[in-house]
């Protein structure tokens, strides 16, 4: 039986990976830390909410063509490599982000600006649909035998890096700048930093190797046809792919979304904190998501990744209402009185909820390489992880604003990320396997 052998280069290659994902995520979400200027911008209405739900739409519409994005280059990857299909994901992303910096607002070309705005969220999502996903899988068959949890729990950190390093950016605008020249072009500059990054990372991903295991499929013979049509056929990859769609990556998506991007937007706009306050809560909120991370890694290297994954799934269960509605109790307090015992408060609740998501979502990159066998890997797992990413997580926002909305009640949405993760714990403890100790090559 073929082994893994350890590169010696594997930091550099984690390095690389993980740079180029942070990039794909850092211009994936900063449309999101922006949904909030991109209403009045792009989709002007008398109506304040409808502005922002337009807004948080498009940033829907990117989501959901991200499965998309991985039944296409996931494919391509089992069959021509990993490698090349980074290298198409990343140019693809960087040249939709740049493009989002020079777009022409709605009182400059009318209808065009919200089309165009469209048009190259589609192609973020697409190469998100790519990247996503099969980064993991590349990171995977790269990091051996030994250690893979907390070996690839790092490329985790580079979807709440890349929102870090928007909001500070945007808040060091906001701060330099008077709130007309923001909104006229200062929310351009994150955008346009995205050119000098994209230049970085297509660098750094030229100097890539192969996988190991992807070199050893290459000498039995390189898969001349798409394994995606196959991976339907077999009952027992089907049923695997069901359950890192339900159980793992919706779940983990579900909380990522209700963690790391709808906690800022309740804030702001419902109850109406300082934009200066959420982005510095926003930075605890990801800085302190680092370390339970990379820990939750650690930990299912040791437990196995069934017992730290479903410890998330239940934890995010009984945890997302009760927490929300404590942030509503202490946000409110907070303006009516300033007291800063209040914020105090809100840094705990942020603190219990990054734990449910670190604990999901640190297991999950090495996970996601050993559901499945080396030969449909990538299609196998980038499709369904995607398709929860893209059609459960990334609608979340949009969803919960609709249902408070249409209920007049403020936290009547967070129902339904609830109960999703009750069901995914249900089926998670019956059918969830235990994957940490398989062979990478079978």
């Amino acid at each position: 039986m073929h082994r893994i052998k350890k590169s010696s280069s594997y930091r550099k290659v984690a390095i690389a990976a993980c740079f180029g994902t942070f990039l794909e995520w850092y211009d994936f979400l900063t449309f999101a830390t922006l949904a909030v200027v991109f209403g009045p911008l792009f989709f002007p209405s008398n109506d304040p909410t409808s502005g922002l739900l337009a807004s948080l739409a498009t940033f829907g519409v990117g989501m959901v063509v991200r499965p998309l994005g991985a039944a296409l280059f996931g494919s391509m990857g089992d069959r021509i490599g990993r490698k090349p299909v980074f290298m198409i994901t990343i140019t693809l992303m960087g040249i939709a982000t740049v493009g989002v910096g020079f777009l022409p607002t709605f009182e400059q070309v009318g209808i065009w600006a919200p089309i165009f705005l469209v048009s190259l969220r589609l192609l973020q999502g697409l190469s998100a649909g790519g990247e996503i996903g099969g980064s993991a899988i590349y990171l995977t068959e790269h990091a051996g035998e030994k250690n893979r949890g907390f070996k690839t729990s790092f490329l985790q950190l580079m979807g709440p890096l890349g929102i870090l390093a928007s909001t500070l950016q945007i808040a060091l605008l906001e701060y330099w700048l008077t709130a007309e020249e923001f909104q006229s072009w200062g929310w351009r500059v994150p955008f346009w930093v995205s050119l000098g990054l994209l230049l970085l990372a297509f660098q750094a991903r030229k100097a890539l190797e192969e996988t190991p295991v992807f070199l050893e499929l290459s000498k039995v013979g390189r898969p001349s046809q798409s394994q995606l049509a196959n991976n339907f056929k077999d009952p027992e990859i089907r049923k695997r792919m069901f359950l890192l769609f339900f159980c793992v990556s919706s779940s983990g998506a579900i909380l990522f979304f209700c963690v790391q991007v709808y906690t800022a937007i309740f804030l702001k706009t419902t109850l109406k904190l300082p934009l200066e306050l959420v982005d510095q809560l926003s930075i605890y909120g990801t800085l302190v998501l680092f370390p339970l991370t990379i820990f939750a890694g650690w930990l299912s290297d040791r437990l196995g990744r069934r017992p730290v994954i479903l410890s998330g799934l239940l934890l995010g269960t009984v945890l997302i209402r009760p927490a929300y509605r404590a942030l509503e109790y202490f946000g409110t307090a907070f303006m009516q009185t300033h007291d800063q015992y209040n914020i105090f408060g809100i840094l705990f609740m942020l603190t219990a909820l990054s734990l449910a998501l670190s604990l999901v979502v640190g297991p999950q990159t090495a996970l996601l390489a050993e559901l499945f066998p080396a030969k449909n890997r990538n299609s196998a797992a980038t499709l369904p992880h995607n398709l929860a990413a893209g059609w459960i997580g990334g609608l979340l926002p949009l969803i919960i604003t609709w249902l408070n909305q249409a209920s007049g009640n403020s936290l009547a949405g967070l129902w339904y990320p609830t109960i999703f993760l009750c069901y995914a714990s249900a089926i998670a403890i019956f059918a969830l396997p235990e994957t940490n100790k398989i062979n990478l090559l079978q």
